[in-house]
């Protein structure tokens, strides 16, 4: 429903000084011109932009070759496609950065500052200048040690020098250049891997603890799950360059998908893309490769992968990786048609570096590990649990990690990155609070510093959580890094970060226009706190167990926006609401994740007693689960027997739910039709003041699912009333 975003300010860390630098297939939306404006932090006044690119080759010269991406460690000996470093430099009022993207797993810190030291000497571009980042192929050799994989020490240090090289074959290409913005809706090609579990289907844990919640591709059994866990980021961003004459020098795109996944060596789609977008925008008669370089860098997608679990197997598209890379270059190729460019522009770019620990494991842990790394004699770890003991005592060992967060302006576009892997919903925060409106996030650059999940999902464990140094960063890690990020770009922009009101469309109106007392939209992207929209200030507080910025109800946003929900898995949200009384309402949108039969009572949806406990004059409305009347709505009063609907729901569909109490009688509307009608006992002593959503106070059998524009109302709501605020 939004994209407001709590005040946050800069975590600790230092900013590098001039003086330590040294002397969609789907609808396009384009075209934000580059133009001259504010300058950005150590930016002089908008000059004339100079670029050039560079591809080098890094394929193994010598094979086999290990590769990681996996568990355990393997090695290839073919090459399936040749794997790239791409390098673009900018230059404008004598200032030059370069970005390097390279078809490789992950990168390591200490080896990318080697990097940038060998590339400084050679072009004189600052280090702190240099953003260089993974795609996240996870058929290259390995450039660094991860779960049951060593870096391979023959690749190490011929692709330390191919690296180089193409920076400063970059630099040296150099040319008067104007620069333009696109981007597009690549949908169709990106969905969520993380699903929550149910809470009868969690599994154990590499520690031989029942704490999987969530996990990846835990939906390929639609029956095991209740909801995905986040967002996706459907955007495709692309950055055009070109020379004064109309010639492409390049594009830089980002799209988040994990990857597609190859028998062989390969750059895996982001190479194929490259080389098909490469060849769309050569000019007739060219070589096809000779006009631009294509650099595809890869978004947030630490829980993004292009199947969509949500749509049963029997439909699903099963392109192979060739047919996937050319959808998405012919989506890329449309959005960059026709894109206005400018040469006069502004040039910015700032880094910090965030000193952060480890989760570490605890002494019985750790005397766990060291017994099964003792018990493997010498050779490579082989199970999941070898696995993970190793990484228990490599993360024992380590020093405190140093995260390395970057920002980039040039003219009105800016470009944040990440060290890690970093979940959708961390980059369209940092999207949302930049105070540029087109800005790409870039992961795994700089560093691969593993996954960071946000707090909350942290709560629901699985593979992203595992202590290891693929997700051994503490839980923090999120948040300090997105602070980092955002913070960042307020100073190479100059300018405050956006913090919007929620876009709230004629539905959000309308509920408002009713008089409320509290309305939660439920479009918070982080808690703990849930924002009253209405102007009583009445803030909720949302319990560990939900996770934020997920898909809600159609037609509540306003035309071009997402509308936002938050997803229960466990937790509640909680409210206290003194003098409400015995004549109100509770009314939201609901959506079920459990399928029939999971339990009983599928869940909770409003409960009004005191926290713990069951009161004899609470009020309760869920959703049964089982039996013949499984999927109708359920009212309870107190401790008395439950009254049940008539009207079936189906799972994983948005319903809109309305509590009425009205003195002696309790009415529960579906839709805007009643659906219960129930006289109410009398009983002596005030009505509870706590307020629950998404699980009984008790908390007994949890909501599993999605919950949106959640309302409350100091007096009873009529049919017409409750039709109104549903514009029917």
């Amino acid at each position: 429903s939004g994209t407001r975003l709590d005040p946050l300010r800069l975590a600790g860390g230092s900013a590098t000084t001039p003086a330590a630098r040294g002397g969609s297939a789907g609808a396009v939306a384009a075209l934000i011109l580059v133009a001259a404006g504010v300058a950005g932090s150590r930016a002089a006044a908008a000059e004339r932009l100079r670029a050039g690119a560079a591809r080098v080759d890094v394929t193994p010269l010598e094979l086999p070759v290990l590769v990681n991406g996996g568990m355990t460690s393997r090695s290839l000996d073919r090459v399936a496609s040749p794997l790239h470093a791409r390098a673009l430099v900018l230059e404008s009022a004598g200032r030059r950065v370069a970005i390097v993207i390279v078809d490789s797993c992950m990168l390591a810190r200490p080896f990318l500052d080697e990097v940038k030291r060998l590339a400084a000497a050679r072009t004189g571009i600052a280090p702190a200048d240099m953003l260089v980042a993974a795609t996240h192929t996870h058929s290259a050799p390995a450039a660094m040690g991860c779960l049951g994989t060593d870096a391979d020490p023959a690749y190490v240090p011929f692709l330390r020098e191919r690296i180089g090289e193409a920076i400063d074959r970059a630099a040296a290409a150099l040319e008067p250049a104007e620069i333009g913005c696109a981007r597009a809706d690549a949908a169709e090609y990106t969905a969520l891997r993380q699903w929550i579990r149910r809470p009868d289907r969690v599994v154990d844990d590499p520690f031989g603890n029942r704490t999987v919640r969530a996990n990846m591709h835990a939906a390929a059994n639609p029956d095991d799950v209740t909801s995905e866990a986040g967002p996706e980021d459907p955007e495709l961003g692309m950055i055009s360059l070109r020379a004064v004459g109309g010639r492409p020098i390049a594009v830089l795109a980002t799209f988040s998908m994990h990857y597609f996944g190859a028998a062989d060596l390969s750059a895996d789609y982001f190479g194929l893309f490259c080389a098909d977008l490469e060849r769309r925008l050569a000019p007739p008669g060219s070589a096809g490769h000779d006009s631009a370089v294509v650099l595809l860098a890869h978004g947030c997608s630490g829980d993004i992968w292009r199947v969509d679990y949500a749509v049963p197997k029997e439909r699903r598209p099963d392109p192979t990786i060739a047919d996937y890379a050319a959808g998405l270059a012919a989506i890329a190729a449309g959005a960059c048609a026709g894109v206005e460019h400018r040469g006069d522009v502004t040039l910015a770019m700032e880094e910090r570096r965030l000193a952060m620990e480890y989760r570490r494991p605890d002494r019985q842990r750790l005397e766990w590990a060291e017994r099964i790394v003792a018990g493997r004699g010498g050779r490579p770890p082989a199970t999941q649990e070898e696995v993970y003991a190793r990484e228990q005592v490599i993360l024992h060992g380590l020093p405190p990690a140093e995260v390395v967060v970057q920002a980039l302006r040039v003219g009105d576009v800016a470009i944040a990155t990440t060290p890690c892997e970093t979940y959708a919903v961390t980059g369209l925060k940092i999207k949302a609070a930049s105070p540029l409106e087109r800005t790409l996030v870039i992961e795994l650059a700089n560093g691969g510093d593993g996954y960071i999940p946000p707090p909350e999902q942290h709560a629901l464990g699985g593979y992203n959580t595992w202590p290891a140094r693929s997700a051994g960063l503490e839980v923090e890690a999120e948040p300090r890094i997105c602070e980092a990020a955002i913070g960042l770009l307020e100073r190479v922009c100059a300018a405050p970060r956006r913090a919007p009101a929620p876009p709230a469309g004629a539905a959000a109106a309308r509920i408002l226009g009713a008089g409320p007392v509290a309305l939660w939209r439920l479009d918070d992207p982080q808690g703990p706190h849930a924002a009253d929209a209405s102007p009583h200030g009445h803030d909720a507080v949302y319990e560990p167990g939900i996770t934020f910025w997920l898909e809600g109800p159609a037609g509540i946003a306003p035309p071009g926006a997402v509308n936002r929900a938050c997803c229960f898995a466990g937790g509640r949200l909680r409210a206290r609401r003194p003098g409400l009384g015995t004549r109100y309402s509770v009314a939201a949108w609901v959506w079920n994740g459990l399928p029939d039969g999971a339990r009983d009572v599928a869940g909770w949806i409003v409960s009004r007693s005191p926290d713990h406990g069951l009161a004899p004059d609470g009020d309760h409305v869920g959703l049964l689960g089982a039996g013949d009347r499984a999927g109708r709505r359920v009212y309870l009063h107190g401790t008395g027997g439950p009254v049940a609907g008539a009207t079936p729901l189906d799972r994983w569909t948005w319903h809109h739910v309305v509590f009425v109490r009205d003195g002696a009688t309790a009415r529960v509307f579906l839709d805007g039709r009643l659906e219960i009608e129930a006289p109410v006992p009398p009983t002596s002593g005030p009505p509870p003041e706590a307020l629950f959503l998404g699980g009984r106070s008790d908390r007994a059998d949890g909501w599993e699912g999605r919950i949106d524009e959640a309302a409350v109302f100091d007096r009873p709501l009529d049919e017409g009333e409750i039709r109104r605020i549903l514009g029917r």
